[in-house]
């Protein structure tokens, strides 16, 4: 057992060692759920302090350290730490998890990872994650809660299907069409034998429950969503409902990041993948990197727009009209997710909204309708 006392001094004895905490200048700390990692250097890089820390010990170890900055990888709990590190006073960075893997020296471990963020934390090329709120957290848990739930759905919809159709029931394509056979089974008329009906009957219960709950959620993101600016005017944009505009502005809280429109559209995974070499370009199909909701979000409100394309005569639109007469469906509605979420960058970064007319226009700021 390795016994840690705190001088008057700031120096910290670890077993016969004396460690002086007042040298460090930044700190690696590698999360997990019960034993943490730290990895402290001083101004000239040199290792003052590594050694693994109890998750109930950590808080009182960081309250002993000067102020400095904190490096810690944007994973699980991350969010969490960063808030309370900060009320210590100290200056908490995070970097995503794969801008630090190429620093692990040999072998993968909890002592190599937290050195590894302290090395790559000095790179004058790192990007950093913005500490989120706990309001912020609570607005993508609802929406990541409802993704869950409508995957769940889909999968209640997909098992009836199968399993009726093994008694030779069968339906059209398309989620309306799978609940007309929920009703089927609710009627247990002479289509499906009882036996049948009983046997399904918990999924069909279990479908219309998920059912209440999306509906509920969706209710709770909209009115919320019509409570925030952002929100408003992304809603402006073509394919932009309450979901995809609350996603968006609940994901994307600073734009600063981002070097202007297209980058943020490569973030997305909304760019082609590039296997380039000898000055030769060669583009493939798009990365899908960056975060998946918000992709598949766009891509289903690119879809949205080109059912509807054909009243409208907004610029976006007479570009997608025009696309579509040489390329396929599918790639211009990929390639107008890729427009609208250009076009969302533009629009969160200033005080503008999508006007049909003029594309985006800058506008003074939108007063609350309600």
């Amino acid at each position: 057992m390795v016994v840690v006392e705190t001088t008057s001094e700031g120096a910290t004895s670890v077993g016969k060692s004396i460690i002086n905490l007042s040298s460090v200048t930044t700190v690696g700390l590698d999360l997990a759920k019960h034993v943490f990692q730290v990895h402290g250097v001083d101004a000239l890089g040199r290792v003052v302090i590594a050694k693994p820390i109890r998750r109930n010990k950590l808080l009182e170890f960081f309250a002993s350290l000067p102020r400095c900055p904190v490096e810690l990888e944007a994973c699980g709990s991350a969010h969490h730490w960063a808030r309370e590190l900060i009320k210590l006073g100290h200056d908490v960075r995070m970097m995503p998890p794969a801008y630090v893997k190429p620093y692990i020296r040999r072998q993968k471990n909890d002592a190599s990872d937290a050195a590894a963020i302290c090395e790559a934390v000095t790179r004058p090329s790192m990007r950093f994650v913005g500490v989120r709120s706990l309001e912020n957290q609570a607005a993508l848990m609802r929406h990541k809660a409802r993704e869950m739930l409508v995957s769940q759905r889909t999968q209640l919809l997909n098992g009836l299907r199968g399993h009726l159709t093994e008694v030779g029931v069968i339906a059209a394509q398309g989620p309306r069409h799978a609940r007309e056979l929920a009703e089927l089974i609710e009627a247990c008329d002479e289509t499906v034998s009882f036996e049948v009906c009983e046997a399904l009957a918990p999924l069909v219960v279990q479908l219309r429950n998920l059912d209440e709950a999306i509906a509920r959620l969706d209710r709770i993101i909209a009115k919320l969503a019509r409570k925030d600016e952002t929100a408003r005017r992304l809603m402006s944009i073509p394919g932009f409902g309450p979901i995809t505009a609350s996603a968006m502005a609940a994901t994307i809280q600073d734009t600063s990041g981002f070097a202007g429109p297209r980058e943020f559209a490569a973030f997305l995974g909304l760019t082609p993948k590039q296997n380039s070499s000898g000055g030769k370009p060669k583009l493939g199909r798009i990365s899908k990197t960056g975060n998946r909701n918000l992709r598949k979000l766009l891509v289903v409100g690119a879809h949205a727009v080109l059912f509807h394309r054909k009243p409208h005569t907004d610029p976006l639109r007479m570009w997608a009209k025009k696309l579509i007469e040489k390329k396929p469906f599918k790639l211009v509605a990929v390639a107008l997710a890729n427009k609208m979420a250009r076009i969302a960058f533009a629009i969160m970064r200033g005080t503008t909204v999508y006007r049909e007319n003029s594309g985006v226009r800058s506008v003074g700021r939108i007063r609350d309708p309600g």
